[in-house]
């Protein structure tokens, strides 16, 4: 018998910051086994390719850059 988890994840923060350079994260990527990797918006599009193909999940909150400038 197969038994899903439902992970639920609360939305990233200025707290979250990129596992890559430290810049603010906007993606989080989760893997299988539930570990998470955050990144800004610039290495998730770098290494968009190999998170689409290994990643469980990915939750992408880049468009909340463009919605912080417009509010300014």
């Amino acid at each position: 018998m197969t038994e899903n988890l439902l992970l639920t994840s609360s939305p990233l923060s200025a707290l979250d910051r990129c596992d890559r350079c430290g810049a603010q994260a906007y993606v989080r990527a989760v893997m299988a086994n539930g570990f998470e990797l955050l990144f800004c918006a610039h290495h998730a599009k770098k290494y968009q390719d190999g998170l689409a193909s290994t990643a469980a999940r990915i939750d992408d909150e880049t468009d909340r850059i463009t919605e912080e400038s417009a509010a300014r």
